[in-house]
């Protein structure tokens, strides 16, 4: 995902997409707890996903 991608998106999308990554990124760190995560990197992008979403809506807000 990029941050052009975020911009073009409305601020409820982006609020839907944010609890989506983090249950996902709950369910990650439950198959990493019981040795059942196959993915390793997918958690790594995960949390710079939530990140970079959070910076655009909060840059959103912030304008206005």
């Amino acid at each position: 995902m990029k941050a052009e991608e975020l911009r073009g998106k409305t601020p409820d999308e982006m609020k839907d997409q944010l609890m989506t990554l983090r249950r996902e990124q709950f369910n990650l760190r439950f198959q990493k707890a019981s040795g059942q995560l196959e993915n390793t990197a997918r958690v790594r992008q995960v949390r710079r996903d939530i990140a970079r979403l959070k910076t655009v809506l909060h840059r959103q807000q912030a304008e206005g």
